[in-house]
Order: C-alpha cells, then sequence, then structure tokens
C-alpha cells in the first residue's frame, strides 16, 4: 500500500503560502519605491520558488519523513532578504548585474542546488563520522586559505576572503559546518573521559590537564582568527560552538566556565592590544560622541535612527530611507527590514529564526544516536548564535561584528552554508523519524 505522505503535503502548502508572500513583499517594494511593477526581479523571485519547489520533489523521493517546516522557514526568510536588497538596488539605481539582488538570486540558485546535491549524496547522516579527523583538517585548510598570497583578501578591514576572478568567497562559512561534523564526532569518541575523570575545586569537577587539549587548540585557533584575519565575530562563533557542544556531550558545566573564562582573557588582551578591537569595543559603549557618530560608529548610529524611525509598524516595504545606513545590504539587512517592516515585523522574523532553530533542536533530542544528537545541535546552535550575534550588535546589546543574518543577508558564501545547514537537518530529521521505534 502507498501511504499517504503528509508531511510532504504539509510542506507544500506551507511552500505555496512562502512564494505567495514572497512575491507580495517584491511586489509591494516596487510600489512602494517606484509606484509601479517591473517583471525582471518578478521572474526571479520565481525562480526562487521553482528550486525550492525542485528541493520539495527531491525530499518527496529521497527524504519522506522530513521536517516539514526547515525548508518553508529558510525559503520565506531567503525571500524577504532579497526583498530587502531590492530594495536598496532601487534606492542606489542599479540594475542588471550591479543590482546585488540579482547577484543574490544567483547566490541563492547555488546554494539550493548544494543543499539538494547535500540530500542526494548524503543517505544517512551516520556516514559523516567516518570523516571526523578529515573534517577537522578541511577546517584548518578553509580557515588559511585567506592567508595565502594572491588569492586572499582583505574587505571591510578583515581578512576572510579569497577571490578567484570576479567572484569573491568567505571559506569560514563552510569551516563552520566542518568544525561541528568534527566536534560531533571527537565528542562522541571522547564523552566518557571528558565527563568522569577529574578533580572538584570550589564545587566544580575539573577536567585532568590531558583532556584540556581540544579545549586550548579550540581557543588558540579563537585567538587567531581575531589576531591575523580580524575578524570577532567569526572566533565569538567557533569558541561558542565548541562550548555548547561539549556541554551537551559531557553535561559538565565545568567546561562551560572553564571555556568563558579563557574567551574572556584573550577577548580583554585583545581589545587592550589589537586597536580594530578596542575601536569596536568603544564604538558599542559611546557610538552617540560626536568624533565617532560621523566616523566609527556612523553605522551603527544610522542602522539605531532606521529602527526608531520604522517604529511599531514600519514605514512600509519601499517607502523608508536605509539606503542612508553604510552596508545596508548585508551587516545591516535587519535594520533594513525594521525600518520598513517596524517592530511588528522584527517580531515575525524573529520568531521564524525561532522556528527554525527548535526545529533543529528538536530533530537533536529525538535522535537516538549520540553524533546525530550532537551534530543536530550543533548546526541548529550555529544559527542561533550566529543571530544572536548579528542582530545583538545592530541593536547595541553587544558590540557590532562582521557576521551576516542567516538567510536574508548578502552574501553567497553565507548563503551556501546555511542552505547545506538547512539540508543536513532535513537529513537527519528523516534519519531520526525512519528509526527503530522502542518498545517498552
Amino acid at each position: 500500500m502507498r501511504m499517504p505522505r503528509k508531511l510532504r503535503n504539509l510542506e507544500l502548502a506551507l511552500l505555496v503560502l512562502v512564494w505567495a508572500i514572497n512575491a507580495g513583499a517584491v511586489v509591494l517594494v516596487q510600489l512602494g519605491a517606484l509606484g509601479k511593477i517591473q517583471p525582471t526581479v518578478v521572474i526571479l523571485v520565481a525562480g526562487l520558488s521553482f528550486l525550492t519547489l525542485v528541493m520539495h520533489v527531491v525530499l518527496r523521493f529521497l527524504a519522506t519523513e522530513a521536517d516539514p517546516f526547515i525548508l518553508p522557514v529558510a525559503t520565506l526568510l531567503n525571500g524577504l532578504g532579497i526583498a530587502g536588497i531590492y530594495r536598496i538596488d532601487l534606492a542606489e539605481g542599479v540594475d542588471g548585474w550591479e543590482s546585488v539582488a540579482v547577484r543574490q538570486m544567483m547566490w541563492t540558485a547555488i546554494a539550493v542546488v548544494a543543499g539538494i546535491a547535500v540530500l542526494v549524496v548524503i543517505r544517512n547522516h551516520r556516514v559523516l563520522q567516518r570523516y571526523t579527523y578529515l573534517a577537522m583538517l578541511a577546517c584548518i585548510l578553509l580557515l588559511l586559505l585567506p592567508m595565502l598570497p594572491g588569492i586572499g583578501q582583505e574587505i571591510n578591514g578583515a581578512r576572510v576572503w579569497i577571490g578567484i576572478g570576479p567572484f569573491s568567497f568567505q571559506p569560514g562559512e563552510i569551516a563552520k559546518i566542518a568544525l561541528a561534523v568534527f566536534f560531533a564526532g571527537y565528542l562522541v569518541t571522547r564523552r566518557d573521559s571528558l565527563s568522569m575523570v577529574g578533580r572538584k575545586v570550589l564545587g566544580l569537577q575539573l577536567p585532568r590537564v590531558r583532556d584540556l587539549g581540544p579545549v586550548l587548540v579550540v581557543w588558540a585557533v579563537t585567538m587567531s582568527v581575531i589576531v591575523f584575519q580580524k575578524d570577532l565575530g567569526t572566533a565569538l562563533l567557533y569558541f561558542g560552538l565548541f562550548l555548547v557542544m561539549i556541554y551537551v556531550a559531557t553535561g559538565r558545566f565545568s567546561w562551560v566556565l572553564l571555556g568563558l573564562i579563557m574567551f574572556a582573557i584573550g577577548a580583554i588582551a585583545a581589545s587592550q592590544t589589537l586597536s580594530y578591537v578596542n575601536d569596536r569595543l568603544n564604538n558599542w559603549l559611546d557610538p552617540f560622541d560626536p568624533e565617532r557618530s560621523a566616523g566609527p560608529s556612523y553605522q551603527l548610529v544610522q542602522g539605531l535612527f532606521g529602527l526608531a524611525n520604522g517604529g511599531l509598524i514600519g514605514t512600509g516595504l519601499g517607502q523608508g530611507m536605509p539606503d542612508v545606513t553604510p552596508v545596508a545590504q548585508s551587516d545591516y539587512i535587519f535594520a533594513t527590514l525594521g525600518e520598513e517592516l517596524g517592530l511588528t515585523g522584527l517580531f515575525v522574523i524573529l520568531a521564524l529564526y525561532l522556528l527554525l532553530i527548535s526545529r533543529g533542536f528538536r530533530i537533536g533530542f529525538a535522535g537516538q544516536d549520540d553524533f546525530g544528537k550532537l551534530l543536530a545541535v550543533g548546526l541548529s546552535f550555529v544559527l542561533a548564535l550566529q543571530c544572536f550575534i548579528v542582530i545583538g550588535g545592530v541593536t547595541r546589546v553587544i558590540p557590532l561584528t562582521g557576521l551576516t543574518t542567516p538567510f536574508m543577508a548578502a552574501g553567497g558564501s553565507s548563503l551556501v552554508a546555511n542552505w547545506i545547514i538547512a539540508a543536513l537537518l532535513l537529513r537527519i530529521s528523516d534519519s531520526v523519524r525512519n528509526q527503530p521505534r522502542l518498545v517498552v
């Protein structure tokens, strides 16, 4: 008998609703900014709908029990990001290949195809555990690529890019996936020694010195990213990923406390010795200083004014002034949408991220194999921490860093990495639902 695929039917129904919302957002941007509808970008958004439809069809055949919410939520966030980027293009009067929205659609196509390739190639997520140390090697190589002469590029003060011809790519975005795979594979095999052995000091069970090796290595890599690549956000992302995964694997708060102390020592030392870290800290503490507001903290101040201008319900798509904020398409896409959608729209976007991340955590906790649990939790936490770092920097909760908002900000490397993460979560969820049920 052929059973009805309820999960896939639910996913298709949500996708149809998402496609309508994405198309409506682009049309409203055009009507608000131009007063008329231009078919070019609408056709491009239709291309996004077609690509996600192809991915849905692939799931019907290769992952019938995958989570039905991940693909629609990722598609909606991606589409809203394109609408916000297109709004900046209209304000700056660029079109064709000069349009960032057009390039974002090209990268979206590449990213969705990469996600489909992951679903086709990886039929069982447990296969990745075989490549634990290969993933670590790949992560190290990807982090070193921007330091190579000839292909390494420094953009906006951070040397985290590689350039090949007219294209540029940020390998650190893919490195975070390889890092999650390595951490999951390593902690599965070493969990007992990390969680059961050690001595108690002031009520905390501290690990043995020999077990501190992984923490010291990750701490050294994190600090080297800050020093050599001038990328505070990526360093915080990598180290936070390790702390959460080792806490989930061992259940020992002493690892988290030790890691936070080590990162705090490194961050304080960096703020005192590295000028760009100190500048970011001062811009965060006093952005409205007259000397800073017209210079180093100009972007932060303009973003805050844009959010304030949006108010509760926003100015309306296409009717704000988000283009006055520097780099509004990537670093400040959250402020761009916040000005035109208001606090209400931002709450909806945050709710979408909350739904996506919570589904990832649910997949991890529902799994029966330890590797799948750790990998799903790690990948979900990458999205959660990246959202916190970016949105916290834009709203001045924490110092501003150079990370991008997942699925929404302009940037091909981030988009590819996030769609691969979505595909891996879909694959793990399918494996979890198809696993043998425990009978009591």
